[in-house]
This record gives C-alpha cells, structure tokens and sequence, in this order.
C-alpha cells in the first residue's frame, strides 16, 4: 500500500472508533433512560396503589362519621323524649302538690312565682313564705333528679323578671335588670347554700321586663309580670 492508502486507512478507521465509541454512548444512554422509564412507571404504579388506598380510607372515615353522627343524633333525640318525659312527670306532680296555693302557678313546662310571694317590693331578699316556697319545690327537684340518667345534662334554670316600671336609681339596684338579676341570684344561692342544692344543676338569669307575660298598663298585668320562674331544661 502506498503512503497515501496507509494515512487514508488509519483516518477511516479512527472514524470507525469514534462512531463505535458514539453507538456505545448511546446505547449506555438508551439502557439508563429505559431504566428511568422502568422505575418511573413502578412509582406511577405505587402512587396509584396509594391513592386507591387514600380513598378507600376516606370512603370508610366518610362512613363512619356518617355512622357516628346519626348514633350522636338519635342519642339526642332520646336524651330529648327522656327529658320530656321527666319534665312532664316533674311537672304533673308539680301540680298536684303547689295546687291551691296562691301566687304560684304551673305554666307550659315551668313554674312561676309571683315576685310578692317572694320578695318585698324593690327587694331581692327572700321572704320566710318565699324561702317556704322555694324550699317546697327544691325538694321535689332533688326527689326527681335521682330519677334522670346521669347522660342528661340538666340544670333547673332560675329566670328574675319585673314590670316595665322604672326603679327610681337612688336605691340599692340602679335599675330592673339589676333587680331581676339580684332576685334570680338569690333564689339560687339559697338553694345552694341552705337547702344543698348541686350547684352544677342551677342557673341564674336575669330579664328585667323583656318578657312580659302580659302586656296591659294596668296593676294586675304589672303584677303578672313581676315573677321568678324556674324551668327544668338541658346545659
């Protein structure tokens, strides 16, 4: 072979290097990126299986707290009709007992006392008939309150109301919220302190005149309305 030939051959094969080196790069190339691939489409598989999970786990949370919520429902419900059914019968005996005695009366599912048999006017301290009264029905409230499931959560709520007339503002209560606010406190705090009543059962409301039983101008419609009432309701 001529000079020439020998260069002209070592070119070409340098050339056939360099193309094999490149087939090789490439098909490192290609066997990493099919690698890649192969793992990509495992973690799509993974992440599937996952979600799947998740949305079963969701679907049965979803369930479950549908289960629970209609259990929370229909447990209320009872605790309901077992409270109607207590304050019905609380109620019916209520009756029996304070019929006949003036200024103490039964209405809807509450009992109500005329603020004179309790109170001297513009006064929120207990009368000895007033303390009388009040004692009679927290006896029967504590002869009943044994008879209640302990999961009704119950309190004998104590409401204070007055007429619409003014306090004049120069005595010990500046005005009638005050005064039925005063009143229903002191209803509760002898029940407490005296009588022994939980204090956990009893609440103390005051309403001033927002309430009025009955709306007429005249000395008996105020007189209606100056009243303490006590309601067996739920917390």
């Amino acid at each position: 072979m001529s000079e020439e030939d020998q260069r002209r051959l070592a070119l070409l094969n340098e050339q056939v290097a360099s193309l094999t080196a490149e087939l090789g790069s490439l098909q490192a190339l290609l066997g990493t990126a099919g690698t890649e691939q192969e793992q990509a489409e495992l973690r799509v598989e993974e992440l599937g299986q996952q979600l799947n999970a998740a949305l079963l786990r969701a679907a049965e949370e979803k369930e479950r707290r549908l289960e629970l919520e209609e259990e929370a429902r229909k447990r209320a419900e009872e605790e309901a009709r077992d409270l109607a059914r207590y304050r019905s019968e609380f109620f019916g005996r209520m009756s029996e007992i304070l019929s006949g005695r003036e200024g103490v009366r039964i209405v809807g599912d509450r009992f109500v006392f005329q603020s004179e048999v309790l109170f001297a006017p513009g006064e929120a301290t207990l009368s000895p008939a007033g303390r009388e009264q009040v004692a009679g029905v927290a006896r029967m409230l504590s002869d009943i309150s044994g008879e209640i499931p302990p999961e009704i959560d119950w309190i004998i709520r104590v409401d204070g109301h007055t007429d619409s007339t003014p306090l004049s503002g120069t005595g010990r209560y500046r005005d009638n919220w005050e005064l039925s606010q005063a009143r229903a406190l002191a209803v509760v705090r002898y029940m407490i302190d005296e009588l022994g009543f939980p204090s956990d059962r009893l609440a103390a409301t005051g309403f001033s005149d927002t309430r009025p039983v009955n709306d007429g101008d005249t000395p008996e419609a105020r007189a209606q309305n100056r009243r303490i009432e006590l309601k067996l309701t739920e917390r």
